[in-house]
């Protein structure tokens, strides 16, 4: 199974992910990690993309395109994947539908985390206190959350008329979050 966890940035996407990775042995393959991964390899694209999330710039296509499909025999592997931060646009969407179309795959089921853009924003700023970590600086998270809500509000229609787009309340509790998510992993498929 192929599964997008859609949501703004701290939306608990990477928390669910790990659950699922744990529960059900999926691959988690996600953009924000593999970038902070490039950054801290001090690799040339590290360094390029430094520069671009310290700005709370997103991350070409191309770029990002390019980390998933590296890791997609992983996913295959293990017998799926769980999407997290991406696709991201549009063009991300068609790319990794043509991608996974390629490979005589697809995505399955995208879950929207909905959440309220305030209680983000206070999320953010209490974990940026604790770690510091440069994406999470809450003027960068700004501009972060005001590209995810400008550049992915397409892609809900995009799922939706593809009918596999499930909701799902993002501000419960994390168990209450986990919950809802295996309902909707679990519920028959058309």
């Amino acid at each position: 199974m192929n599964l997008i966890l859609f949501g703004p940035p701290a939306a608990g996407k990477g928390t669910q992910a790990k659950r699922l990775v744990e529960a059900r042995k999926m691959v988690q393959l996600s953009t924000g990690d593999m970038l902070r991964a490039a950054i801290a390899s001090g690799s040339a694209l590290g360094r390029r993309v430094s520069g671009i999330m310290e700005r709370g710039e997103l991350v070409s296509d191309e770029i990002v395109i390019a980390l998933i499909e590296e890791r997609l025999p992983e996913a295959e592997a293990a017998g799926g994947a769980i999407f997290d931060g991406f696709p991201r646009t549009l063009a991300q969407a068609q790319a990794l539908d043509a991608m996974l179309a390629q490979r005589g795959s697809r995505i399955d089921l995208v879950i929207r985390l909905k959440v309220d853009d305030q209680a983000l924003m206070d999320r953010i700023a209490g974990r940026y206190a604790e770690s510091g970590r440069p994406d999470d600086n809450p003027e960068s998270f700004k501009v972060r959350l005001g590209a995810y809500n400008d550049q992915t509000a397409p892609l809900l229609p995009y799922y939706g008329d593809q009918k596999k787009l499930v909701e799902v309340d993002g501000m419960g509790s994390v168990e209450a979050v986990a919950q809802a998510i295996d309902k909707a992993l679990d519920a028959p498929r058309r």
